[in-house]
Protein backbone atom coordinates (compact mmCIF):
# COMPACT_ATOMS: atom_id res chain seq x y z
CA UNK A 1 0.00 0.00 0.00
CA UNK A 2 0.98 3.22 -0.77
CA UNK A 3 1.75 6.35 1.68
CA UNK A 4 -1.00 8.14 -0.35
CA UNK A 5 -3.50 5.24 -0.18
CA UNK A 6 -2.49 4.76 3.27
CA UNK A 7 -3.45 7.94 3.92
CA UNK A 8 -6.77 7.86 1.83
CA UNK A 9 -7.82 4.82 4.13
CA UNK A 10 -6.79 6.80 7.26
CA UNK A 11 -9.24 9.89 6.07
CA UNK A 12 -12.19 7.59 5.05
CA UNK A 13 -11.65 6.05 8.48
CA UNK A 14 -12.03 9.10 10.48
CA UNK A 15 -15.18 10.47 8.31
CA UNK A 16 -16.60 7.46 9.15
CA UNK A 17 -15.67 6.77 13.04
CA UNK A 18 -16.75 11.05 13.60
CA UNK A 19 -18.87 12.10 11.20
CA UNK A 20 -19.37 15.72 10.43
CA UNK A 21 -23.14 16.93 10.55
CA UNK A 22 -24.28 13.79 11.72
CA UNK A 23 -26.90 13.81 13.89
CA UNK A 24 -30.33 12.30 14.87
CA UNK A 25 -33.21 13.66 12.60
CA UNK A 26 -36.41 14.43 13.75
CA UNK A 27 -39.57 16.03 11.80
CA UNK A 28 -39.27 16.72 7.87
CA UNK A 29 -36.13 14.43 6.35
CA UNK A 30 -35.37 12.98 2.68
CA UNK A 31 -35.01 9.18 3.29
CA UNK A 32 -32.35 7.57 0.34
CA UNK A 33 -31.50 4.02 0.33
CA UNK A 34 -29.00 1.40 -1.53
CA UNK A 35 -31.19 -1.77 -1.75
CA UNK A 36 -28.04 -3.59 -3.19
CA UNK A 37 -26.39 -3.67 0.65
CA UNK A 38 -28.79 -2.35 3.14
CA UNK A 39 -27.49 1.35 3.34
CA UNK A 40 -30.04 3.88 4.48
CA UNK A 41 -29.30 7.33 4.78
CA UNK A 42 -31.45 10.91 5.95
CA UNK A 43 -30.66 13.72 4.90
CA UNK A 44 -32.04 17.75 5.95
CA UNK A 45 -31.16 20.76 4.35
CA UNK A 46 -31.44 23.68 6.03
CA UNK A 47 -31.56 26.77 4.18
CA UNK A 48 -30.35 30.56 4.56
CA UNK A 49 -32.76 32.53 2.25
CA UNK A 50 -34.31 30.82 -0.82
CA UNK A 51 -30.88 29.75 -2.51
CA UNK A 52 -28.28 28.82 -0.02
CA UNK A 53 -27.52 26.02 2.08
CA UNK A 54 -26.58 26.59 5.82
CA UNK A 55 -25.77 23.61 6.26
CA UNK A 56 -26.60 19.79 5.81
CA UNK A 57 -27.20 16.89 8.42
CA UNK A 58 -27.69 13.30 7.99
CA UNK A 59 -28.18 10.33 10.01
CA UNK A 60 -29.11 6.65 9.03
CA UNK A 61 -26.68 3.02 8.83
CA UNK A 62 -24.46 2.61 6.11
CA UNK A 63 -21.11 1.17 5.50
CA UNK A 64 -18.15 3.45 5.87
CA UNK A 65 -17.76 4.34 2.19
CA UNK A 66 -21.77 5.94 2.19
CA UNK A 67 -20.96 7.34 5.54
CA UNK A 68 -17.72 9.13 4.77
CA UNK A 69 -19.18 10.12 1.51
CA UNK A 70 -22.41 12.05 3.34
CA UNK A 71 -19.98 13.69 6.16
CA UNK A 72 -17.64 15.12 3.09
CA UNK A 73 -20.51 15.91 1.49
CA UNK A 74 -21.99 17.43 4.20
CA UNK A 75 -18.73 19.63 4.37
CA UNK A 76 -18.19 20.62 0.69
CA UNK A 77 -21.43 21.86 0.18
CA UNK A 78 -23.04 23.97 3.50
CA UNK A 79 -22.23 27.66 2.23
CA UNK A 80 -22.76 26.77 -1.27
CA UNK A 81 -25.38 28.48 -3.34
CA UNK A 82 -28.77 25.88 -4.66
CA UNK A 83 -26.24 26.85 -8.41
CA UNK A 84 -22.96 25.81 -6.89
CA UNK A 85 -23.89 22.70 -4.92
CA UNK A 86 -25.40 21.48 -8.07
CA UNK A 87 -22.62 21.62 -9.75
CA UNK A 88 -20.48 20.10 -7.18
CA UNK A 89 -22.74 17.26 -6.98
CA UNK A 90 -22.46 16.77 -10.90
CA UNK A 91 -18.66 16.34 -10.31
CA UNK A 92 -18.80 14.18 -7.31
CA UNK A 93 -20.99 11.79 -8.67
CA UNK A 94 -18.74 11.96 -12.22
CA UNK A 95 -16.20 11.58 -10.28
CA UNK A 96 -17.00 8.44 -7.69
CA UNK A 97 -18.06 6.96 -11.08
CA UNK A 98 -15.08 7.57 -12.88
CA UNK A 99 -16.79 9.20 -15.77
CA UNK A 100 -14.65 11.33 -18.14
CA UNK A 101 -16.44 14.08 -16.94
CA UNK A 102 -15.36 13.35 -13.58
CA UNK A 103 -11.49 13.62 -14.22
CA UNK A 104 -10.05 15.91 -11.68
CA UNK A 105 -8.06 18.68 -13.16
CA UNK A 106 -6.39 21.31 -10.11
CA UNK A 107 -9.59 23.14 -9.82
CA UNK A 108 -11.96 20.31 -9.54
CA UNK A 109 -9.63 18.71 -7.10
CA UNK A 110 -9.15 21.61 -4.44
CA UNK A 111 -13.03 21.82 -4.94
CA UNK A 112 -14.18 17.75 -4.32
CA UNK A 113 -11.33 17.92 -1.24
CA UNK A 114 -11.55 14.88 1.03
CA UNK A 115 -13.96 12.81 -1.38
CA UNK A 116 -10.78 12.07 -3.82
CA UNK A 117 -10.09 9.68 -1.32
CA UNK A 118 -12.66 7.79 -2.13
CA UNK A 119 -11.14 7.69 -5.87
CA UNK A 120 -10.39 3.97 -5.18
CA UNK A 121 -14.16 2.97 -4.92
CA UNK A 122 -14.07 3.36 -8.81
CA UNK A 123 -12.85 -0.17 -9.12
CA UNK A 124 -15.84 -1.86 -7.52
CA UNK A 125 -18.99 -1.00 -8.87
CA UNK A 126 -21.07 -1.97 -6.02
CA UNK A 127 -19.25 0.18 -3.53
CA UNK A 128 -19.62 3.24 -5.98
CA UNK A 129 -23.36 2.96 -5.13
CA UNK A 130 -22.52 3.48 -1.61
CA UNK A 131 -20.14 6.46 -2.33
CA UNK A 132 -22.81 7.97 -4.54
CA UNK A 133 -25.92 7.41 -2.84
CA UNK A 134 -25.88 10.43 -0.45
CA UNK A 135 -24.99 12.65 -3.55
CA UNK A 136 -28.07 11.30 -5.30
CA UNK A 137 -30.16 12.10 -2.06
CA UNK A 138 -29.38 15.66 -1.93
CA UNK A 139 -29.01 16.35 -5.61
CA UNK A 140 -32.42 15.19 -5.84
CA UNK A 141 -33.72 17.19 -3.01
CA UNK A 142 -31.72 20.46 -4.76
CA UNK A 143 -33.35 20.01 -8.09
CA UNK A 144 -37.06 19.86 -6.45
CA UNK A 145 -35.93 23.40 -5.53
CA UNK A 146 -36.27 24.44 -8.95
Amino acid sequence: MSELDALYQELILEHYKHPRNKVTLEGSFITHENPSCGDSLRLKIEWEGPARIKRILFDGHGCAISTASASIMTELLSGKTLEEALEICRKAIAFLRGDSEGSTDPEDAEELGDLQALEGVRQFPLRVKCATLPWHGVEKELKSRF
